[in-house]
């Protein structure tokens, strides 16, 4: 269980994307872009108010969630990293769109206990929803 946990452990402790911190910014985003950017928005409001379900079923991509062993188990990862990750900042700094445009890589800026870091996010479109996939 380790290595599919680390999965979703890093999109939350790596990129900071929970609890008390600020929303990621969309507004210089257009289209597709957009719609990613408002994809990770949508993950850290969620993981914000600890919706844990909420994540697992409308943030993260089947294939993840498969791999965290399906939805309970999903949840209950969320949950344990949610209890683990304190303050923090993040902000999407750019979205590239792969070759058919049914992936994207955002990079995703984060200042965690005041070091600044940029990490790639790896989105898919299931079903003409964007969902994090991992990272990039």
């Amino acid at each position: 269980m380790r290595r599919p946990l680390a999965l979703i452990c890093l999109p939350l402790s790596a990129l900071a994307l929970a609890a008390c911190g600020s929303t990621v910014s969309t507004a210089g985003f257009k289209g597709a872009q957009h719609e990613v950017a408002q994809t990770i928005a949508n993950f850290q409001a969620a993981a914000t108010a600890a919706e844990e379900k909420k994540i697992c079923t409308e943030d993260l991509a089947a294939p993840l969630v498969a791999r965290l062993g399906g939805a309970k188990a999903c949840e209950a990862a969320i949950k344990s990293q949610l209890t683990e990750v304190d303050s923090l900042e993040a902000t999407v700094e750019s979205v590239k769109l792969g070759a058919g445009g049914k992936t994207a890589t955002a990079q995703v800026k984060s200042v965690h206990e005041g070091k600044k870091t940029t990490s790639p996010l790896a989105l898919v479109d299931e079903g003409g929803k964007w969902k994090i996939s991992g990272l990039g």
